[in-house]
């Protein structure tokens, strides 16, 4: 009897797969990736600290939009109130700065905390809590009620932190001193844009595996088709309740290292407007893509450096680019250097 298998295998074993491609989409992610880290570096060397401190807000900008990104893109819920847990986790951030630099106590029970390691944790179980409530009450509408209640839950939060007068109200709250990291020097601009890189690194990855993962193809069909899932024996409801949750903790974590990048938070950070910001970078980079997030920041924040600085009406600009995504590249700026490959 003559042995059938492939030549260089051994009996019983599967032949070895290829070596996969990079491909054009992998090539263009890669290219990203490494100029996002390579030019503030580069800045740095330079003595241009500007510059390295503006790639922190890009990256932290991308950050935010990854966890919307999450819930828009990947599982059609279409969001209007992601600034509430971005400016919660500023708001952890400089609460417990705020009181570990005076060394009092929140609501006179809780020590304050400069260490990140303590704040991090912190920011993201509020911002999943918040989204745990908000989202058992949204999560049961749709369409243009889904979107209303998120905002209205939004709003509520910022009018909360407008009239809270212990913590600035609507003056904002001051961050005396940069939040801490053990063994390294948060206050360097450098060690901070790499602080930053790797969250969102982080959590990019974390969503490539959840999307790749059997929870990632239930919340894939609970947006193509909910009657379907429901069919197959998987309720959508909390499929969408836990991506929706983990959505709003990258986002409070952008938010609470956003806080300490400025040295500042203020209810602005909770604002509609920064919700809008937000699903405008999500559209331009492309909607369900993993790096659509990063595309879009480095876009958005180009547009209102460059052109910001040379008129006020910058933002017309952006409308007609926004106009023009919409029109006639569908799958945003990455659909438009790597292709149409899906969730890509």
């Amino acid at each position: 009897m003559t042995d059938q298998t492939p030549s260089g295998t051994l009996p019983g074993d599967l032949p070895a797969r290829p070596p996969r491609r990079l491909g054009r989409r992998g090539t263009v992610q890669l290219v990203m990736l490494a100029l996002l880290l390579v030019l503030p570096v580069a800045a740095d060397l330079l003595g241009h600290p500007y510059y390295v401190t503006l790639a922190s807000r890009l990256t932290l900008i991308a950050m935010a939009a990854v966890g919307l990104n999450l819930a828009l893109g990947y599982g059609g819920m279409v969001s209007f109130g992601h600034a509430a847990y971005f400016g919660l986790g500023g708001y952890v951030a400089g609460i417990g700065a705020y009181h570990a630099f005076d060394a009092t106590a929140f609501m006179g029970m809780f020590p304050g905390s400069d260490n990140l390691l303590v704040l991090w944790p912190i920011a993201m179980l509020a911002c999943g809590l918040l989204a745990l409530l908000i989202g058992a009450v949204s999560l049961r509408t749709s369409g243009v009620y889904f979107i209303m209640i998120t905002l209205a839950f939004a709003q509520m939060v910022y009018y909360f932190a407008n009239s809270w007068p212990t913590y600035g109200g609507q003056d904002g709250l001051p961050i005396y001193i940069r939040n801490q990291l053990p063994g390294l020097d948060t206050q360097d601009p450098l060690t901070f844009f790499l602080i930053c890189f790797a969250g969102l690194v982080l959590a990019m990855a974390l969503t490539s595996r959840l999307m790749g993962s059997r929870f990632g193809a239930a919340l894939t069909m609970a947006r193509l088709n909910d009657t379907r899932l429901a069919t197959a024996g998987i309720t959508p409801y909390p499929v969408r309740l836990v991506s929706f949750v983990i959505s709003a903790m990258i986002t409070g974590l952008a938010g609470a290292l956003y806080a300490d990048l400025n040295g500042f938070v203020s209810p602005s950070m909770l604002s509609w407007h920064m919700s809008g910001e937000l699903m405008v970078i999500v559209i331009l980079g492309g909607v369900g893509r993993l790096y659509g997030p990063l595309a879009g920041a480095v876009l958005y924040i180009s547009m209102e450096t460059l052109l910001g600085g040379l008129t006020e009406y910058w933002q017309l600009f952006l409308g007609l680019t926004l106009l023009g995504v919409v029109l006639f590249a569908r799958h945003g700026v990455m659909g438009w250097l790597a292709g149409r490959e899906p969730h890509g």
